[in-house]
Order: C-alpha cells, then sequence, then structure tokens
C-alpha cells in the first residue's frame, strides 16, 4: 500500500496555477455511502477567516456536485502526468451512467471518512465552510459570463477548510 505524509499547509510549495490549471485535479466526494469524482482546473488556495482553504468551482449538472452538497468534506487529489489520460477520462463521463472510478481502475482511500485515491501524488483533504451560486448580475466583467455561461448554467463557488495535506512518499 502506498505511503503518505502530512505536511503542514505552510510548507506547500507546488504551484496552484500548475497543478489546477495545467495539471488538473480531481474533486471527490461521498454519499449514501458512494463515491464520485471528477476532474477539473478551475480553483484555488489561499486564506480565509484565518484558515488554510481551498476553492473549487462546481456547475450545475455535474453529478459530482450531488455528492459534495450532500458531504462535509471532499478531496482534492493530483495524480502525476501518467495519469493524464484518465483525467481525461474521468472528466468527460459520468457517475450516472457508469462506475468510472471502476473503470478507472484508481483505487479508494479513506482518512478521516475523506475518500481520495492511492494512485494520488498529492491528496488535499477538505471540510467545506461556504457554499454561493454565481449570480450574472456580480461579473464587474459582463464579456466572463458570456464567453463562460452561455446555457445560464452558472457555477457554485465552495471554500473549504484545508484539513490536511498528504504527500506521497
Amino acid at each position: 500500500m502506498t505511503k503518505f505524509t502530512e505536511i503542514n499547509p505552510e510548507l506547500f510549495e507546488r504551484s496552484p496555477f500548475k497543478l489546477i490549471g495545467k495539471d488538473w485535479m480531481l474533486i471527490t466526494a461521498e454519499k449514501d455511502g458512494k463515491i464520485n469524482t471528477m476532474t477539473a482546473s478551475w480553483g484555488g488556495f489561499g486564506v480565509m477567516w484565518g484558515k488554510n482553504v481551498a476553492y473549487i468551482v462546481l456547475r450545475p449538472q455535474r453529478y459530482t456536485k450531488e455528492f459534495v452538497d450532500s458531504s462535509k468534506t471532499f478531496s482534492i487529489t493530483f495524480l502525476d502526468n501518467s495519469f493524464r489520460t484518465t483525467l481525461s477520462y474521468l472528466g468527460t463521463k459520468s457517475g450516472r451512467d457508469e462506475d468510472k472510478i471502476k473503470n478507472s481502475k484508481l483505487t479508494v482511500l479513506h482518512t478521516d471518512d475523506i475518500p481520495y485515491f492511492e494512485e494520488a501524488s498529492i491528496a488535499v483533504l477538505c471540510k467545506k465552510l461556504y457554499a454561493q451560486e454565481y449570480k450574472p448580475e456580480f461579473f464587474i466583467d459582463q464579456e466572463l459570463n458570456e464567453k463562460w455561461y452561455p446555457e445560464v448554467d452558472h457555477h457554485t463557488l465552495y471554500i473549504a477548510e484545508v484539513t490536511k495535506i498528504l504527500i506521497k512518499e
């Protein structure tokens, strides 16, 4: 079994711009004993309300949103580049239609009842603090709203406390 080491969030030195925007991440949550995941490339890390936080955004039609909404926790998992095809698959298939985690051959682990993947190089465990749907009237730059939301399917923003960062040994 793969070993992970917990690190202090202040010691996490990887670029979120590269990890999230270029390498992509998996957002994973559990609902009623079932786990779902999706690939994402929007989000970030920072400090809010005196806590180390991660933020993610989910569109209303994504099946994973039901899982994140139903749980107090979720994980953000980063895989190395050898899993790029797996990340593409998990981002284009729906867990409504198939058991995409089983089909991806990823192995689910749990720490503090939060699911993540044994194949991860980094797993960030999160506890939800805040959620709010984006609203068209709040876009200062309306071109963003027009470009990214022609179907009026605005993301919900989630801010979550980073409870643990696990790094593969």
